[in-house]
């Protein structure tokens, strides 16, 4: 699942103008799928998960504070980003990491504060997460990330990575606390699933589009099942490292990452590297 091609890609390629080209911008706005992208989002997960917890149960703000201000500071990095001309590495994983966390907040208050059983988040998450992925492919005609190249793809295409956090959240919880499989066999049990993707991928032909956002779902659980049998108390079941070393851990790996793919651009698509043929 490194690579994805569409048909919208191969047009811009033949120098032809694929799908709408309302505000066309010169750069994708995201990522290549790399080796890189799958390690920092699974690092984004777990400080996601651990983060929502720290500022919910140490800083006291409470689920409902801490979605405030978390919500509000995604909104000022979201504007920042939809601002860039191109992908910027530091700009974009900030976002991410952002929207991990509220992904995570609207799950927990969802099922915390508003008594929403488990499966009925994670029916409704993937109802919505299919809505928005069926809106976007008829108005756009290509869910591949390799063409995040107007505000509108842009706007479906967080959109979709919300709801993925928030999908992967509730059914993460409901996989490792109503199926009471624990923490460590959760993380292998969405590690199996994503390797399945792979391989049916890979020796199957499943489509490159489709094995990639399935796998980013699944990526959300496997990092939160990770950051949850770190941190919590062994007691429950993981290992009791607490979630401020978790969540400095995990952080400081982010950004030793992410400064190294700013500086070697290693995760740049090939589209960055010249410009789009206009017709």
């Amino acid at each position: 699942m490194t690579y994805e091609t569409s048909e919208t890609s191969a047009l811009a390629e033949a120098g032809e103008p694929a799908g709408p080209a309302r505000h066309r911008l010169r750069w994708n706005k995201v990522p290549e799928v790399t080796a890189y992208f799958w390690i920092i989002k699974v690092l984004c997960t777990t400080v996601g998960e651990t983060a929502a917890d720290l500022l919910n149960e140490k800083a006291g703000l409470g689920l409902t504070g801490v979605s405030v201000l978390m919500s509000a500071l995604l909104a000022v990095v979201l504007v920042v980003q939809f601002r860039t001309a191109a992908y910027r590495a530091g700009v974009y994983w900030l976002a991410v990491a952002l929207i991990s966390v509220v992904g995570t907040l609207i799950s927990d208050n969802l099922t915390d504060n508003m008594g929403v059983p488990l499966e009925t988040s994670t029916t409704v998450f993937a109802i919505v997460l299919a809505v928005v992925f069926v809106v976007w492919y008829r108005r756009e005609r290509t869910l591949s990330i390799h063409s995040i190249d107007t505000t509108s793809r842009e706007s479906f295409y967080w959109l979709a990575v919300l709801f993925t956090f928030a999908l992967g959240t509730a059914a993460g919880d409901l996989v490792s606390e109503r199926m009471d499989l624990g923490y460590w066999l959760s993380a292998v049990l969405f590690a199996a699933a994503i390797a399945a993707v792979a391989i049916a991928h890979f020796t199957l032909g499943l489509d490159a589009v489709w094995s990639f956002w399935i796998a980013y779902i699944l990526t959300r659980p496997l990092g939160a099942s990770i950051g949850d049998y770190l941190s919590q108390p062994t007691g429950d079941g993981g290992l009791g490292v607490g979630t401020v070393i978790t969540s400095a851990l995990f952080l400081a790996v982010i950004l030793g990452l992410v400064a190294y793919l700013s500086v070697t651009r290693k995760d740049v698509t090939g589209t960055e590297s010249a410009p789009r043929h206009t017709a």
